[in-house]
């Protein structure tokens, strides 16, 4: 039940309700800004702390740099396939973020 109460997740499940019931919610930019940097710092300060409390062993430093390595190539292999459908800048926006993505699945689904 506490992870029910996790920023992150009631983030989702509100969006997600918003969203089934079509409504007209607009978040104004800036506190769409707040918002986005404070998920980072709640995810990254929890990852923190849980790195802490399990101690940093071989196997964790492997699932790291696998997860950097996999958020430098996701990128690129995604870049170099969407710039023959796409121009530029929304090649490189959209496997930035299919990059970024993916990093953080893999690191969730490791743990």
């Amino acid at each position: 039940m506490a992870n029910f109460l996790d920023p992150a997740i009631l983030f989702f499940l509100f969006g997600a309700f918003a969203g089934a019931v079509k409504s007209n919610l607009e978040i104004p930019p800036q506190i769409a800004r707040f918002l986005s940097l404070y998920l980072l710092m709640a995810l990254g300060l929890k990852g923190g702390f849980a790195l802490h409390k399990s101690g940093f062993t071989t196997e964790i430093a492997l699932s790291l740099g696998l997860a950097i390595f996999l958020a430098i190539l996701i990128p690129i292999i995604g870049y170099q396939i969407l710039r023959t459908k796409l121009n530029t800048f929304d090649a490189a926006a959209v496997a930035a973020t299919y990059g970024s993505v993916s990093a953080v699945t893999f690191i969730t689904a490791t743990q």
